[in-house]
């Protein structure tokens, strides 16, 4: 049985747009997220988080792209806004400001590089989440927030019991931590890796959060469609083919530069990526475009 969507189904981790001199792109942001709702078949848009390079970009910048986006697709799709910090306080400041804005809910990541315990870490999503009215998925990433900063099952379990946090963005790669905490809990499950798509739907997920899905939003949500079909061999096939592209958007460099090598050989928004990031070379974008166009040409 999964737990009712807090945030729709099928959420894109959209990039953050910047023009050719890396300022802000707030008509390519609205431009973007049209098209994701409208083509891309998503229903939700994560905005501010790891894919929107939220570690180089300002507080006010967040929020333009924010009330930006709003704008653009209004209550065509839920817009979830990354505020997580290191900070305590300055992760509810920005709690306050993209409830302010207008978000649908916030997606908070555990605290990195100070390395709390446990119980730190508990204390400051809580706080987090007492700071708005706003609904709040907990974002577990422990390879991009360090050792020891992913939430226990009993953590998570825990954290369930506030009427405000209601699901979980699942990058952990740990099935049995999930599955255990979707079978004692009603924390809406969203696999954050695309790879894992699959697995953790049939372990009952609510959906995902999905880079890839910048790129081939239908194709991702078509392996959802057909296990809500019943038609797991179809879903199964349709995930294997999706495969070599996650594999080469994901591997090796981030997915924000893959997504936003792919969207300028579309002629996208999209722009340049922030330092310490470094864009794709033109032969790795080469490879990006081939594994796309096998993704979206029709099934043989």
């Amino acid at each position: 049985m999964r737990p009712e969507p807090p945030f729709g189904r099928r959420a894109a981790a959209m990039i953050t747009p910047f023009t050719a001199g890396g300022a802000l792109d707030l008509e390519g942001a609205a431009r973007l997220a049209v098209h994701l709702v409208d083509r891309g078949g998503s229903d939700a848009l994560v905005l501010n988080a790891t894919t929107g390079e939220s570690a180089t970009t300002t507080d006010a910048e967040k929020d333009a792209v924010l009330r930006a986006v709003l704008e653009a697709v209004g209550d065509r799709a839920s817009v979830i806004a990354g505020v997580g910090t290191s900070d305590t306080r300055h992760t509810v400041a920005l709690a306050r400001a993209a409830a302010s804005a207008g978000a649908h809910g916030l997606l908070v990541v555990t605290p990195y590089y100070s390395r709390p315990t446990q119980e730190g870490i508990v204390r400051h999503l809580e706080t987090v989440a007492d700071a708005t009215e706003l609904p709040v998925m907990l974002y577990d990433i422990p390879a991009r927030t360090g050792a020891g900063t992913e939430l226990t099952a009993d953590s998570l379990r825990r954290l369930a019991g506030h009427p405000r946090i209601r699901a979980v963005k699942d990058c952990a790669y740990d099935l049995l931590k999930s599955g255990l905490v979707m079978e004692s809990t009603d924390l809406a499950y969203y696999s954050g890796c695309d790879e894992l798509h699959l697995p953790l739907y049939a372990l009952g997920a609510t959906g995902y959060v999905s880079t890839v899905a910048n790129v081939a939003g239908p194709q991702v949500r078509a392996v959802l469609d057909a296990v809500d079909a019943g038609d797991l061999a179809t879903a199964t096939l349709l995930h294997r083919r999706l495969l070599p592209l996650v594999d080469t958007m994901m591997t090796g460099v981030p997915g924000t530069v893959s997504v936003k090598a792919l969207f300028a050989a579309a002629g996208m928004p999209g722009g340049p990526v922030r330092g310490p990031l470094l864009p794709a070379g033109a032969e790795f974008t080469g490879r990006l475009v081939e594994e796309l166009k096998a993704v979206l040409a029709p099934a043989s």
